[in-house]
């Protein structure tokens, strides 16, 4: 069992299964959540809990983050008992959130200026990854301390990759997910041409699924389509999102501002359901 104690903010569709991968791995884990039910999961597999993201840093070595956005950022690191209102050094906060480069960079600095180190490491793939543990995690930071904390990636995700200084991580995410929205919305285009010139989604998906063009997201996302299933693996308000962080980090390629555009007009109607709820926005 490793020494390192671990701390944990976020339990969201992704926090918990991530966060269990440590706790399988032998880490001793403790948890902070604004939701207090969604801790009762962890508290079953052996973790135990915090009042506040200050109290949570007193008590590890590395605190984990993984929510929604950067005004969850913002509140907690700096709202009332947050993570900078504390008197620590030499601990280790990874943000794992997809959050604007801006703000990693900015509390970056004032970690360091805590006696903190600070990594941005957001991940690819979705709840299926996170339960399995095979994860793409690609990471922003000081290489030293990336050093430090790879061991504890490492149990959450296949391939964990420093890909440059502070931020980086965050900038390598959004361009895949601009990649992701627009894989979305074509695969979306696809099954509706097909529809509209008498071939059904289903027999389009198995030509698709047996040729060049298949992938494990073609897959999964034609599955939902023919099933007409769109619960959220990864919800379309948090594509919405990531390509609004995009075009303020400078999207402006063709297809890019197109899946902008398009997902930013399903949002409004369609944010709590699957990225791939995009075709019901886009057959209107």
């Amino acid at each position: 069992m490793s020494t390192t104690k671990i701390g944990w903010i976020g339990l969201g569709k992704m926090g918990i299964p991530m966060s269990q991968q440590l706790i399988k791995a032998g880490y001793s884990l403790t948890a902070y959540n604004r939701s207090k039910v969604k801790e009762a999961t962890l508290l079953t597999a052996g973790a135990t809990t915090a009042a506040t993201p200050a109290l949570l840093l007193q008590q590890v070595d590395i605190v984990i983050i993984m929510v929604s956005d950067d005004n969850a950022i913002q509140d907690i690191f700096n709202g009332r008992d947050g993570l900078l209102g504390v008197n620590t050094t030499d601990k280790i906060i990874i943000n794992m959130s997809t959050v604007s480069p801006a703000i990693s960079r900015q509390m970056a600095q004032l970690c360091n200026q805590q006696g903190n180190h600070y990594l941005d490491a957001p991940v690819s793939g979705s709840v299926k990854q996170a339960e399995d543990g095979t994860l793409v995690i690609m990471v922003g930071g000081e290489e030293a301390i990336f050093e430090k904390a790879k061991p504890v990636l490492e149990k959450i995700g296949k391939l964990v990759m420093r890909v440059g200084d502070t931020g980086a991580g965050n900038t390598a995410k959004l361009v895949i997910n601009t990649l992701l929205g627009i894989h979305a919305q074509g695969l979306a285009e696809a099954v509706l041409f097909a529809q509209q010139n008498g071939i059904e989604a289903l027999p389009l998906l198995t030509l698709l699924n047996n040729g060049a063009l298949s992938s494990p997201f073609l897959k999964i996302k034609g599955d939902a389509i023919v099933n007409d299933s769109y619960s959220a693996a990864f919800a379309l308000k948090h594509i919405a999102k990531d390509l609004r962080l995009a075009k303020d980090l400078g999207l402006s390629t063709p297809l890019g501002e197109a899946a902008y555009e398009t997902f930013q007009q399903a949002e409004p109607a369609l944010g709590d359901e699957d990225i791939i709820a995009v075709i019901k926005a886009l057959r209107k």
